[in-house]
């Protein structure tokens, strides 16, 4: 069951929804999994911080904080992406904002596919992974094939 939702609580909203739900879809059959349900809840920085501190008992402003479904089928969870950090990322790393949402996005998608970043050389590999996953983005695809 692939369910793919976008949630707004700042003045943020994605441009071209489909287009990101195809290409997230694409991303994880590019693992040989199946999609489930994935939430992407776009909110405030002290709104994520807040979330950080009562969850994870860290206290300081991050992008993404995800949370997996494991008692659902296929690749499933919630994604609460700060706006106010991609923003700020995308500034410092002088690229658009989109291509930070969408390293953001399929970020918190590779955690839920079992990747992580806690020491230097997965951190590396995980920016391998996003940058292959953000190139696949402006790939033409036809979705019945």
């Amino acid at each position: 069951m692939e369910e793919i939702a976008y949630h707004y609580q700042t003045e943020f909203s994605l441009k071209e929804e489909q287009k990101h739900t195809d290409w997230i879809i694409r991303v994880v059959k590019g693992f040989a999994l199946e999609t489930g349900e994935l939430n992407f809840i776009f909110v405030s920085d002290e709104t994520l911080l807040q979330m950080n501190q009562k969850y994870l008992s860290h206290d300081y402003f991050t992008d993404i904080i995800t949370f997996e479904y494991k008692e659902l089928e296929g690749v499933s969870g919630d994604l609460f992406i700060s706006t106010d950090r991609v923003l700020e990322n995308a500034d410092q790393m002088k690229c658009s904002m989109d291509k930070e949402m969408r390293r953001v996005m399929v970020h918190g998608v590779l955690h839920l596919l079992g990747y992580q970043d806690k020491s230097e050389e997965q951190e590396q590999n995980m920016r391998k992974l996003e940058e292959e996953a953000l190139e696949l983005f402006h790939v033409k695809h036809n979705r019945n094939v």
